[in-house]
């Protein structure tokens, strides 16, 4: 059978095709997401849920004039199939391969590069002002998810756009689920509007039997008439989107190609902002992913056939981190644990289980999250809060503003932090010894190995202060044997030696105590130091170390800039140490692409390898 995909080059070949003709479409582009993905890993059931709807956007808008910016942007892999990248998808989140979100950069048809939740409003919102200042009459649609209406700033940008009269069309995709199951008064909200169907599909029933009945009919509907709000009330709320300003239609399969056509093409015409609300199934025509969305959310690779990683899953951080603090909950009642929507992504899935009373889900809301926390911890509780490195910057102020300056025990844990490869820059975590290095009253710390994670963490919660514990992705380098008691503000030496001090914090002190080891043997005599703490910084021990050496070297997963190397440096001009010779490996102040960590590392610089010809290379001994 001739594949329709092959003669699509580009979204305006969509517009010479049947129905018949983009259902198997539909068909070919599922197929060919499951084969790359289940090779190259990456973001699966939300792009089989959207294919239908990828189809019937480009089919009617005029792309790339018309411009579409899409929320997070993990569902985008049917837009670029159709948008001039089908050749290219087979390497999709490799390095030097297509990125597995919009890259304005990488196409025309990507309006605006996205990566995290609950943009896509606000972002569209300013693009349609712009048009129309610009006198620029063609269309702008926003692609949102009902998980990221969860989002505060999505609910800020529907305010602001529903009042705005301006020309805006925003598609809720309306799955069901986000990473996790969807919580809260908006998720409940729109499983009242998914009830609209059934309620006007009734109505119109009922009113033609009624009207059947010889004299009397047409009276009762006038009659039924005075209460109809009242019965309708029963099912549907208030009306939030058009209340709030917003033309609504819907809700409407998100399967349905000629529906969604149709109605897109009925929204065009709209002059103020329209909201359509879309049902799709998220992992649709993959019964692994239908069955199990959250687990094909993200994925490595795996087998096609049955649904199984390719690689087997063993112990990881954020497993460890979830272990621990249900030993600690066993222990002190006071001990609760929030998720922003990434309960079994942050390890989480057991303390919910064991604890629900003590458990809060509060949706994609970063900045809530936080806040709330700070009101447990006011309150007497013990709030612990794992968050991905990279969504933690969205409650840079309420770490600030609620959690520390009033010097609250929350104990903030990064999971993710550093490198984290084939996502890319939205997700890298190389920023949050940076930015929380310059917060007073914030305890920063930074772990090992698994072992030192779980006493991080038990000193954390008895600490009563705000603390943040940042951790990686995925395994640990299991090399240690020395676990020295934690101490407030205290280094770890794990290695003497006279010739040079490499100072190193968090995942990145296994490459240090291992390039020590090696470089022993040609005859030079590394002190390796553990940091343990970027905040409070144990002075008095490195500065020693550092008189003795005159040689430095620090070793961070994070930006030189703000972080470990920069507080080193720092070091050694506020305590006027003369002589001395500093070199810090980390990453430049830029954003890093995606590729594998391996890959990463080796581009900057930061492998055992290249660090161990360095110190060869450029210190004496």
């Amino acid at each position: 059978m001739e594949q329709i995909l092959d003669k699509i080059n580009s979204t305006e070949d969509l517009k010479h095709l049947n129905l018949v003709e983009k259902k198997q479409l539909s068909d070919e582009i599922r197929k060919k997401i499951i084969d790359v993905v289940s090779n190259n890993g990456g973001h699966l059931a939300s792009n089989l849920g959207t294919v239908e709807l990828t189809i019937a956007l480009h089919s009617v808008f005029d792309t790339p004039k018309d411009t579409i910016v899409w929320d997070v942007g993990h569902q985008t892999y049917t837009h670029k199939i159709l948008t001039g990248r089908k050749d290219e998808f087979c390497n999709i989140r490799k390095k030097g391969g297509i990125s597995g979100f919009p890259k304005i950069e990488e196409s025309e048809y990507d309006s605006f590069n996205t990566g995290h939740s609950s943009t896509s409003i606000s972002a569209a919102l300013g693009i349609a002002r712009a048009k129309k200042i610009k006198n620029d009459n063609t269309n702008v649609i926003a692609v949102i998810g009902d998980g990221a209406l969860t989002g505060g700033m999505a609910l800020e940008a529907l305010n602001d756009a529903g009042s705005s009269n301006t020309k805006l069309i925003v598609i809720l995709n309306d799955n069901e689920m986000s990473i996790s199951k969807n919580v809260g008064g908006i998720s409940l909200f729109l499983a009242k509007l998914r009830t609209r169907k059934i309620y006007t599909s009734s109505n119109l029933k009922i009113k033609q039997l009624v009207r059947k009945i010889p004299n009397v009919g047409e009276k009762i509907i006038q009659a039924v008439r005075k209460i109809k709000h009242s019965i309708k009330n029963l099912f549907i709320t208030n009306m939030l989107f058009e209340d709030l300003g917003f033309k609504y239609y819907g809700p409407i399969d998100g399967h349905d190609i000629d529906k969604m056509e149709g109605i897109f093409k009925l929204a065009q015409k709209v002059e103020g902002p329209v909201l359509i609300h879309v049902v799709t199934k998220k992992g649709k025509g993959y019964i692994p992913a239908e069955e199990n969305p959250s687990k094909f959310h993200g994925v490595s690779s795996f087998n096609k056939e049955t649904g199984e990683a390719k690689a087997k899953k063993g112990a990881d951080y954020s497993k460890t981190f979830g272990t621990k603090l249900v030993e600690l909950a066993r222990k002190n009642n006071d001990i609760v644990a929030i998720t922003a929507a990434m309960r079994d992504g942050t390890g989480l899935d057991e303390f919910s289980k064991e604890f629900p009373d003590r458990f809060f889900d509060v949706g994609i809301a970063e900045q809530h999250a936080v806040c709330f926390a700070a009101g447990l911890a006011k309150a007497g509780l013990t709030p612990v809060i794992p968050i991905y490195s990279s969504f933690y910057q969205r409650a840079y102020d309420q770490m600030i503003h609620d959690v520390c300056m009033q010097n609250l025990p929350v104990v903030m844990c990064s999971d993710r932090a550093g490198i984290v490869g084939q996502d890319g820059e939205t997700h890298q975590g190389i920023l949050d010894l940076s930015f929380t290095n310059i917060i007073p009253n914030l305890t920063v710390m930074a772990p090992k190995d698994f072992k030192e994670l779980e006493d991080m963490l038990e000193f954390a919660v008895n600490l009563k202060k705000p603390v943040f514990i940042r951790y990686p992705r995925g395994k640990e380098e299991n090399i240690f044997k020395q676990h020295d008691k934690i101490e407030l503000g205290k280094v770890e030496t794990l290695k003497l030696g006279k010739d040079i001090t490499i100072i190193a914090i968090g995942k990145m002190v296994a490459r240090a105590y291992e390039i020590a080891n090696e470089l022993e043997k040609e005859g030079i005599q590394i002190e390796v130091i553990n940091a343990r703490f970027l905040k409070p910084l144990d002075k008095n021990n490195i500065v020693q170390s550092i008189n003795k050496t005159k040689n430095v070297i620090t070793i961070e997963d994070n930006i030189i800039k703000g972080g470990l190397g920069d507080t080193i440096k720092s070091l050694i001009i506020d305590y006027n140490l003369e002589n001395v010779k500093i070199k810090c490996f980390g990453y430049p102040e830029e954003y890093i692409k995606h590729a594998t960590v391996d890959e990463i590392e080796e581009d900057y610089g930061l492998t055992k390898k290249y660090i161990m010809q360095y110190i060869k290379e450029h210190f004496e001994r």
